[in-house]
């Protein structure tokens, strides 16, 4: 069987791709369950105490409303993120709710980027506020690869995803950053263009659902192709 170690091959690399195609119909159904939960709490939109939420270690979504100050920290950038095709950044203050023990990230928007990438001059929020909104997940962060956080020379953060723990660090933070982050109403009169799509700046159900049609179709090509070989009729 000079042709065994190449059949073995051929299984390996179908097993890989099924279990890709696996890993793609969990992404979907986990996006699934985001969508349904986000839309279930934004139907009902019954307030819970914005200090007493973001304590919580939770990763799930609950409408809140509560007043605080912003703290006199570094704006927060996201980078890479789009929005009807142009790129830009997604602007992120630290906010310290009344009673609450930790601060929070709020979202206050996005803005587009220049092709320059000239990143833009975030004021400072002074005074009192009273918020409303989303406390959600901080955005996916997809494979985690190099610095997550870069200081600018003007003060602010450039970030390629959200680490809270590590935010907490470099801002000098002892008693951390609250897990979740606050996706501002889009109907308040603060910050820059937002929505509360909780699947920003990734893929939806539907991608991942196709691309696993892609991997299992490529599994069952090869299966096929591996097997026309080891059964076909040798010649006489």
């Amino acid at each position: 069987m000079k042709r065994a170690p190449l059949y073995l091959l051929a299984l390996i690399v179908v097993i890989g791709f099924i279990m890709l195609g696996r890993w793609q119909l969990q992404r979907a159904a986990y996006k699934d369950a985001l969508i349904a939960q986000s839309q279930s709490v934004l139907e009902r939109r019954a307030p819970v105490a914005l200090a007493a939420a973001s304590d919580v270690d939770a990763h799930d979504f609950t409408w809140v409303a509560g007043a605080g100050r912003f703290l006199s920290r570094p704006a927060l950038l996201l980078d890479n993120q789009t929005r009807s095709g142009q790129h830009g950044v997604r602007v992120y203050r630290l906010f310290q709710a009344s009673g609450a023990q930790r601060p929070l990230l709020v979202e206050l928007g996005w803005r587009p980027l220049p092709p320059q990438r000239t990143l833009p001059n975030e004021p400072v929020l002074y005074g009192g506020y009273r918020l409303q909104g989303l406390l959600a997940p901080p955005p996916s962060a997809g494979f985690a690869m190099g610095m997550a956080d870069q200081p600018q020379p003007d003060g602010s953060h450039l970030l390629t995803r959200i680490d809270v723990d590590a935010l907490a660090k470099s801002l000098a933070l002892p008693a951390g950053i609250a897990p979740r982050v606050l996706r501002l109403d889009p109907a308040m009169r603060l910050g820059y263009v937002r929505d509360l799509d909780v699947l920003s700046n990734t893929l939806p159900p539907s991608r991942h659902r196709g691309y696993a049609v892609q991997w299992f179709a490529m599994a069952a090509a090869l299966a096929a192709i591996a097997l026309y070989f080891l059964f076909r009729r040798k010649p006489e």
